[in-house]
């Protein structure tokens, strides 16, 4: 308990308090009231006698005392279920958000790398396991028309009597001269659930990177909270590195987490110091354990939504294991117009930070969003892999106030569909018996018709791209199609696996590790070849534990 004290109160004195200020007069009022809760804390752990490390607790307490119990697991993920299978003549149109976020795809590899488990099956996403790599779509090529949709359609893999529609897209990739400068607020949890080795001390490895990739134009403040929140380093230069990894290399981590308050605090910094020449972004490392203050992830979500007007966005990076909440993470990200991502490793936060620091940093479009319209003529049923969390009502794609996904520079976007077409023996759904069926338009030339809108950073009207499927263009055989599109099949078996959706039960792990194997192309940072050694350790995994 000492010991805990000591850290909860070498934090709070290390804070420069800052007053918090926000429209949301609930906030407010739930953050006072979680102030006089952490001093009702302390003052009972200064009254509970002798504490570890004193000499009466050496002397007398220390004989008596039972092993520490295990840490209990209390990660939270979304409960979500497998998108069913469509019938093309009663719901030909299919409406989703765009996700870049890759989160569920880190996740997995720490379930099965560090923990020897496959991860829990409502941690994956199936769409971030797919986005988790680079594809070689079509390039835009301008920044005013950042898309071209690449569509393949292919024979699936893991059903002969099925095809896989296939819908990639690039975003225009900024080169550095013509990138903006940045104003990054970090907010940083300090709590004491931060302490592990792949919390605080990771996270301060993973910002040095970022630090290194900025220049002097550039802006960098530090927000950190615990059981309050303060500001630790002003507005500085990126180029003043010696002085930044100073504050950051002083923090330490201890107390209990009062996010909502870190939150609003770094709101009020970035706004005040907003430069509408730079992309203003906070970016929020966090296990997303926040218990004290306002600490409902839709509350959370709501604030964050009504800043997200403000033109500052939001990323969040999530750390650690055994308390992480994924939940609060995405909810926080999605609505502040963010990306997510999941750093378990230090190779993994050069990937995000160094290596995809545009993708990651510079967005050139937000609310990406998908509708595919099937032919009924051609396409009997469908089946969306993935995007469970990010699926929109069909009047949502014209309705520029729905929120959707944002899309950095030179990201990548694909989202696959399964089709049964019309007569084959794949079908899941049977013909009615009573009713006529609906009238189809007896066009054959088409497999769908694909439709996206997006905007512009600085515009608030969304435009339209349009691009018809033609069944001319179908692949006869997967061996002929590309091989980006072989090896997003594979990842997507492997996640659909994974999430035990039962559409590839019969599809093995050696099956996707050929496919993968064969179609891995040029692979400069080792993410493929990591991808198939992840393959092969869930399968051991999997033998084992059956």
């Amino acid at each position: 308990m000492k010991m805990r004290l000591l850290a909860a109160v070498s934090a709070g004195a290390m804070l420069l308090i800052a007053a918090c200020s926000t429209t949301d007069e609930a906030f407010e009022d739930q953050f006072a009231e979680a102030e006089e809760s952490d001093t009702v804390i302390v003052t009972a752990q200064k009254m509970q006698g002798p504490q570890p490390g004193s000499m009466a607790f050496a002397s007398v307490a220390r004989p008596m005392m039972a092993p520490p119990p295990e840490p209990a697991i209390t990660e939270q993920y979304e409960e979500t279920d497998p998108n069913p299978v469509k019938l093309t003549s009663e719901e030909p149109v299919s409406t989703f958000s765009s996700d870049v976020d890759t989160t569920a795809y880190s996740v997995m590899r720490r379930y099965i790398s560090s923990n020897n488990m496959l991860p829990p099956s409502d941690s994956v996403r199936v769409e971030e396991y797919v986005n988790y790599f680079d594809y070689q779509y079509t390039e835009p090529k301008s920044a005013d028309a950042p898309f071209t949709p690449t569509v393949w359609v292919t024979p699936s893999p893991w059903n002969a009597g099925t095809r896989l529609m296939h819908i990639g897209v690039k975003g225009f990739d900024l080169q550095p001269t013509e990138t903006p400068d940045t104003n990054i607020v970090l907010l940083l949890d300090v709590s004491g659930s931060m302490q592990a080795d792949n919390k605080l001390p990771l996270v301060k490895k993973s910002v040095e990177l970022l630090v290194d990739e900025m220049s002097k134009d550039d802006r960098i403040s530090i927000v950190v909270y615990a059981g309050a929140a303060g500001v630790v380093l002003e507005p500085t230069p990126g180029n003043k590195k010696t002085k930044i990894m100073e504050a950051l290399n002083a923090l330490e981590a201890g107390g209990s987490t009062a996010g909502g308050e870190g939150l609003s605090l770094a709101y009020k910094l970035a706004e005040e110091n907003f430069a509408d020449d730079k992309v203003n972004r906070i970016i929020l490392a966090t296990d997303g354990d926040f218990n004290v203050g306002v600490i409902d992830a839709d509350s959370l979500e709501d604030f964050v939504a009504r800043k997200r007007k403000s033109g500052i966005y939001l990323t969040v990076l999530g750390f650690g294991e055994g308390n992480y909440n994924d939940v609060i993470a995405q909810k926080l990200a999605q609505a502040g117009n963010g990306v997510a991502a999941y750093i378990d490793t230090l190779n993994e936060a050069r990937k995000v930070l160094v290596r995809e620091f545009r993708s990651t940093l510079f967005p050139i479009a937000k609310d990406l969003k998908f509708q595919v319209e099937f032919n009924p003529t051609v396409v009997a049923e469908y089946r969306l892999i993935g995007y469970e969390t990010r699926l929109l009502n069909r009047e949502d794609f014209n309705n520029d106030a729905i929120d959707a996904g944002d899309i950095g520079s030179g990201h990548t976007v694909t989202a696959l569909y399964e089709l049964a077409l019309a007569g084959s023996d794949a079908r899941l759904i049977d013909d009615r018996r009573y009713g006529a069926a609906p009238a189809v338009s007896g066009k054959t030339d088409e497999v769908a018709f694909v439709r996206l809108r997006y905007k512009l950073p600085e515009e608030e009207d969304s435009r339209l791209i349009e691009t018809p499927v033609a069944t001319a263009d179908a692949f006869s055989s997967l061996d002929k199609a590309p091989a980006d599109a072989r090896f997003a099949a594979a990842v997507a078996a492997f996640g659909q696996k994974l999430q035990r959706a039962g559409y590839t039960d019969r599809y093995s792990y050696e099956e996707i590790i050929a496919l993968a194997h064969d179609a891995k192309g040029d692979d400069p940072f080792g993410d493929r070849a990591e991808f198939i050694n992840l393959v092969r350790a869930a399968a051991k995994i999997d033998k084992e534990k059956s």
